[in-house]
């Protein structure tokens, strides 16, 4: 149930985010940055704080998601201006 409830989250701000991608242009690019700053490590120590750790698939998921979404994030110009639909 959580990470089907993180991933709608995810979605839903992928979704507000204003780049090409997104549909409402709510949240501004930097801003999705700085939650996918916070995301990345919070998934990594989500089966630790949660106390599932011992369960290795859950533990290897969730680690393996933040690792993912830190990589993302580190390839990704959070500062890039949009304009006409256009990272630029």
């Amino acid at each position: 149930i959580l990470a089907y409830s993180l991933a709608v989250v995810h979605l839903i701000v992928t979704l507000a985010s204003d780049f090409p991608f997104g549909v409402v242009k709510l949240i501004p690019f930097t801003v999705h940055g700085w939650i996918e700053r916070m995301v990345g490590p919070l998934l990594i120590a989500i089966p630790f704080i949660l106390n599932f750790s011992t369960e290795e698939a859950a533990r290897n998921f969730y680690i393996a998601m933040g690792a993912i979404i830190i990589v993302v994030g580190m390839l990704t110009d959070y500062q890039a201006e949009v304009r006409g639909g256009k990272i630029k």
